[in-house]
Order: structure tokens, then sequence, then C-alpha cells
């Protein structure tokens, strides 16, 4: 399989927000390297042994990954590129989506639950109208989305320039399995519109009281987005199926996803291959002589 690298202007957003190196003591492995390591394992799914030797040792990449992820590091650069996506308006507050998935868990571990389906851990999502993702929870796949739900919506969190950071889309769109009285009022209690079309019910039932529900049509239909936003993630095969027996592992792995969509979208890789290719195409087209006939 080809190298995976970060592009220069991906690198160069990510470099400042990284920590500085110790003044002391052994010094610290290529910070670029060891990062694009960690991507090589995400992306493809190998195990930790069968790293490459271009990206070093697989007990260094793997200890960044944990390290970085108890002090949070993963999670600031996510939230940095989503401030600056933000800024450039890229982000949809208008409307946003919330919706959960299954992750199969092979080892067992913290945070995995029994289901149906097996045992895994649940992933849940919020996505703005582009399907940017703007908050998450991992949790036992035992737990009820409906329950996850408030707590999903209080990840929520971008920075501006001035002022608090903002935590709440206009209106948010989510199927049946959360049409709940009690987030219902949740949702009313933070100023957010909803979108939740109501539960199945006998053809003669009928509400006692409350104030009646209504969805939209046209916003229900733009719920694929979230479903899009899930289908990014399964490009990243370690998350596909829970291999990390550590939680706090599988949670770093997550966040680096996540903050690697939300940096794509700001410097796409491809971009930057089509300047380099037109820069080779100008300066050969320029060494090639002219014959006037």
């Amino acid at each position: 399989m080809r190298r995976i690298h970060l592009t220069e202007a991906q690198w160069a957003f990510i470099r400042p927000l990284l920590p500085p190196p110790a003044r002391t003591g052994r010094p610290r492995a290529d910070d670029r390297r060891t990062i694009e390591g960690i991507l090589y394992v995400l992306i493809t799914g190998c195990r930790w042994q069968d790293l490459p030797c271009d990206y070093g040792a697989p007990t260094t990449v793997w200890r960044r990954l944990k390290r970085w992820g108890e002090t949070g590091i993963w999670e600031r650069i996510w939230r940095a590129a989503l401030a600056a996506l933000d800024v450039h308006g890229h982000l949809d507050w208008t409307m946003a989506f919330l919706d959960g998935s299954f992750a199969p868990a092979k080892k067992g571990g913290d945070k995995v639950g029994l289901t149906k389906k097996g045992k895994g851990t649940k992933w849940m999502l919020v996505v703005d109208g582009h399907g940017l993702p703007l908050g998450f929870q991992l949790d036992s796949a035992q737990v009820a989305e409906v329950r996850l739900a408030e707590r999903t919506l209080d990840t929520v969190s971008v920075a501006r320039p001035r002022g608090h950071p903002r935590q709440r889309p206009e209106k948010l769109v989510a199927d049946r399995g959360y049409a709940s009285s009690a987030f219902r009022r949740a949702l009313r209690h933070r100023g957010i519109g909803m979108c939740i079309p109501p539960k199945r019910r006998p053809a003669g039932w009928r509400a006692k009281r409350g104030r009646p529900v209504v969805a939209r049509k046209d916003d229900y239909r733009q719920r694929f987005k979230v479903e899009r936003s899930f289908a990014w993630l399964g490009n990243f095969r370690r998350l596909l199926i829970r291999w990390e027996h550590r939680f706090d592992n599988y949670r770093s792995f997550f966040v680096v996803a996540l903050l690697l969509i939300c940096v794509r979208r700001l410097w796409p890789p491809c971009a930057e291959s089509a300047c380099v290719e037109a820069r080779r195409w100008d300066t050969h087209q320029r060494r090639e002589p002219i014959f006037i006939r």
C-alpha cells in the first residue's frame, strides 16, 4: 500500500497545536512521521507489529496515540479545525443531524455492551448541515440511543473569535428512535427546533395532551447526511471493528478520524496535488521549444 502522509498545508495547521518537546531527556521522535504512522494504522486497520518501518517503531507510535489522547491533544486539534471551518463559513448551523451506530468489539474491554448483534461499542454523532462532525459520544452498545442524545449534544462546542463557544444549532433532525417527550422538552429548553417524526401508533390511538408533533418531510429527507458521515468514518478500518481492549485508545482513534475529516475539508489533499501537477505542467510547457513553420 502506498505511503500515507499529510500535505504541507495540513501539517502547517497541526504543528502549532502540538505540545512542545521536553527540554531534557531523550529527544522526541519526529512528530509528523509519528502522526502519519497513527493515520496508517487507522486507515488500513493493520496490526501494530505490521506498521512499516518508515513510520518509526510501533511502540513509539502506540505510545504517542495513548499519551496525547490522555492529555486531550487530539481533541484540541479537532476543535481547532472546527473553529477554522466556522470562521471560513464552512459550517451550516441552520440544521444538525443526530444518529447512532454500532461497532463490534472482538476482544471486549471497557464500554462494551451485549446486544442482539453481539457485543460492541455504540457511536453517537452530531453533524452539521454539511455532515461535518460537531460532537460525539462513545458508550456501551447496551445503552439506548435516546439516553445518550443529550450527552452527545453537550459535546458540541465550537470556539469563536469573540464571545462564548457556539453550542446550539437552529434545528435538530433525528429518526423515530428519539421520539421521547423528555428529549423534546430538553430541546425546547435549549432553544433548538426539532424534526423528529412521532412513533407509529395503532390506528385509533390519540394523544391525550401535549403539543401536536410536526415533522417536515423536506427536512427529514436530508437525514442521509448523517448516514454519509458514518460512511466517511467507515473508511477508517480500525474503527469498523474495535480491536483495542483499552477504551481510551479506541476513543483516541475515533477523535483522530474526526480531526482528519475536518482538516481534509479545510485543505483537501487532491487540491495540493493538483497545484503540484499544474506547476510541473507549466514548467514542462515553458521548456518545450516552439517551432514556427
